[in-house]
């Protein structure tokens, strides 16, 4: 066999494919959506003056009373307090005397309790004591409210001496374990 191409007729193949055609008919045409109009282009909703205050205050950080907690662990220890001691009350190698629980009270009952609760844990001469808090699965979008109050006074109170958040067996970032200073009071024998 010989590889030699055999020359095409343009012409020959114009006349078969137009017999073959003879008895088509087009398809009708349908109405055709009219592509959508480009949308507008964005507005700017911040002036410069609300730009300039978020980049300051995302500068500035926040404030003490600002602290806010996305569910993550919290620790806490004052200066002079050892690594060691923190790492064992975050292992819950300290025997906790008492419990705090503040399910279900609003920020103000909760701060009032907790102050009362540890005055009197100070006044008993107990050395650690747990928080429970809760998570604030149901504090919107401001985030666990009663954490943050809990976080912020403990670190304001003299006489803790640390705290972190708890084992999870012992509810975990739902509760502190807080480590208090007995030399921070005079205890009364009788």
């Amino acid at each position: 066999m010989s590889d030699k191409r055999v020359p095409r007729d343009d012409k020959a193949d114009t006349e078969v494919f137009r017999e073959a055609m003879r008895d088509v008919k087009p398809i009708a045409t349908r109405a055709r959506v009219q592509p959508a109009r480009r949308k507008p282009p964005a507005k700017a909703r911040f002036t410069a003056a609300d730009r300039a205050m978020v980049l300051v205050e995302s500068l500035q950080g926040p404030g003490l009373d600002e602290i806010t907690d996305t569910g993550d662990e919290i620790s806490f220890r004052r200066d002079g307090v050892q690594d060691n001691i923190l790492r064992k009350l975050k292992r819950g190698e300290y025997r906790v005397e008492d419990a705090c629980d503040l399910h279900g009270l609003r920020v103000d009952e909760a701060k009032a309790a907790l102050r009362e609760f540890l005055a009197d844990a100070l006044a008993r001469g107990l050395r650690c004591v747990r928080v429970i808090h809760g998570k604030g699965m149901n504090s919107g979008p401001r985030g666990p409210v009663i954490k943050t109050a809990v976080n912020m006074i403990l670190r304001k109170t003299g006489p803790v001496l640390a705290f972190t958040s708890a084992r999870r067996v012992d509810g975990g970032t739902g509760a502190i374990n807080v480590l208090l200073s007995v030399s921070a009071f005079s205890r009364t024998s009788t």
